[in-house]
This record gives structure tokens, C-alpha cells and sequence, in this order.
């Protein structure tokens, strides 16, 4: 047995104790029961050959022998704590860099992020929201941008952020929402197309999603980031008729109406966003 400096018993895996013909051959049986070098394993000499008359055997040597397994580390255990400091130190980064902003723009607020999958969700809980989204979102969406950058400014799988304020971003869905289900009824009454405003993939995304449920109206985008826009139309629309008798003149201003509700971030910023770059399932098979 083997104990520490402080008088303790040191537990073993495996340990017993072994006799043999000499000490060499007892050492030898504990290798073999255990199934390691006898350089792996701690021995202690219980006591030596003991040889009668005519150099005759008496005692066999005996010795206790104890072995513990080597301590593997688990690789999985140390990437999947590697991998959750990289992430605190990624959601401490764009914490700090956020309340930096709202510092030196007066505001106090509280910025909460919740990680999932490969994107971070943040919302900013503050008494001045309104300075924090802006007109129509295009504050709230050019801190994401930036906020984005410092994201993704680390090493691994691109982070996708969406930052909401006092739930500005389900209110904008559901107004996207009524705007389309309006547009959408109109065109089937019209018979014409309309253009909506330009919106980012996600909002385009809403509107899609809307159409598709108003039966003999569809949609589209066209156009280039960042001015891409959505056009809804009816599936039969109406032909202008002809002829001298009762014929309809075709007017300069006929064709899809447009909806020009640009905002100053979406006129000014010319460069798509980093979270546009995005593949969702659920829109896959819309043209974007």
C-alpha cells in the first residue's frame, strides 16, 4: 500500500499482492495480472526470498503492487469548453461595444443577448427606444450592422445578430404584415401590381410569406440591394382594351404604382448588410 506525506492511504485501481521465486518474477506476475509494464506500476517489497538449508526455498518473495489508469483528457469535454469561453468573450464584446454607444448617446439602457445556433439575439431595454430605433427601424438597423461586424470579427462560423428594441421588430412584422394582406387585396380588386417599398431580405421575407397566402396574388423582388423592392401582383391581370369606340387610352402613369417609403439609411448605405447573406429554408424557393 501507498500512502501520501500526509499519512493517507492513496487509493489504487488495481493492487494486490504477489509472490514469486525472486522479487523480479513477483513484479512480473502483477504486470501480467494487470495487463501493463512493470514500469507503470508502484511496488513495495514485503520481504525477500528467505532460503532454508542447502539453499532450499523457505519463503517465497512477496510484494504489494498497485496501478492506477492514466488520466485521459476527454477532447470532446475540452473543445466544448473552449468553444463556450470563445462565446462569452464573443456576447462580452458586442455588449460592452453596444453600451459604449449608448453611453455617448445619453441613454441608459440594458442589453440582453441570448446566443442560439449560430446567431445572437439581442434587445436593448430602454427608457429612450425611440432615439434607439429611429425613424421606420434605420437606427436600430445600422447598429446591428455595426454590431454585427464586431461579431464576426472572431474566429469561427459567422454569427447572424438581430437587435430589437421594446419590441419594434414583431410590431414591424405584423405592420409588413396588414401592408401586404392590403396590397394583396387590392391588386386581386385592381387587377394591377404595386411596388412596396425598399426592405431588407428579412422583411421582404415577411411580405412573401403574406402573399403566398392570398389566393391569385403573387410576388416578387426586383431591383438591387439596398434599394431591392417587392412587387405584388395579381396572378390574371386585367388587359386595357382598344379600338376607337369606347377604347381605353393607356396613361404615362399605368404600369406597377410605387409605394416610395425609403428611409434615410436605406437611401445614404449602398452596401447590403453582412446578416443579408442568409439561407432560409422556409423562403427557399422564393425569389429574394
Amino acid at each position: 500500500m501507498i500512502y501520501d506525506d500526509e499519512g493517507k492511504l492513496i487509493p489504487m485501481d488495481f493492487s494486490g499482492t504477489f509472490t514469486g521465486k525472486s522479487i523480479d518474477e513477483a513484479k512480473q506476475k502483477a504486470a501480467d495480472e494487470f495487463g501493463v509494464r512493470i514500469d507503470q506500476i508502484t511496488f513495495r517489497v514485503l520481504n525477500d526470498v528467505k532460503k532454508g538449508l542447502f539453499g532450499k526455498i523457505k519463503e517465497e518473495a512477496k510484494v504489494w503492487a498497485g496501478y492506477n489508469k492514466p488520466v485521459i483528457a476527454d477532447v470532446t469535454v475540452i473543445d466544448g469548453i473552449k468553444a463556450e469561453k470563445e462565446l462569452n468573450e464573443q456576447i462580452e464584446c458586442c455588449r460592452n461595444y453596444l453600451a459604449k454607444i449608448m453611453d455617448k448617446m445619453d441613454i441608459d439602457a440594458e442589453i440582453n443577448i441570448a446566443p442560439s445556433d449560430n446567431a445572437f439575439f439581442i434587445d436593448i431595454d430602454s427608457k429612450g427606444s425611440g432615439a434607439v430605433i429611429g425613424r421606420r427601424g434605420e437606427t436600430l438597423d445600422a447598429l446591428q450592422y455595426l454590431t454585427s461586424l464586431v461579431a464576426n470579427k472572431f474566429e469561427g462560423e459567422y454569427k447572424r445578430i438581430t437587435l430589437n428594441s421594446c419590441g419594434y421588430r414583431e410590431k414591424r412584422e405584423e405592420t409588413l404584415i396588414q401592408l401586404a394582406n392590403k396590397i394583396g387585396n387590392k391588386a386581386l380588386k385592381t387587377g394591377r401590381a404595386t411596388t412596396l417599398e425598399p426592405m431588407n431580405p428579412y422583411e421582404r421575407r415577411i411580405i412573401h410569406s403574406a402573399v403566398a397566402k392570398i389566393e391569385g396574388v403573387n410576388s416578387k423582388s426586383v431591383g438591387e440591394e439596398p434599394y431591392r423592392k417587392v412587387v405584388i401582383s395579381p396572378d390574371h391581370p386585367k388587359k386595357n382594351g382598344g379600338g376607337k369606340n369606347g377604347g381605353y387610352k393607356k396613361r404615362k402613369s399605368d404600369g406597377p404604382r410605387s409605394l416610395d417609403l425609403k428611409t434615410s439609411f436605406e437611401k445614404d448605405y449602398k452596401k447590403p448588410k453582412p446578416e443579408d447573406n442568409i439561407n432560409a429554408g422556409l423562403y427557399g424557393k422564393i425569389e429574394l
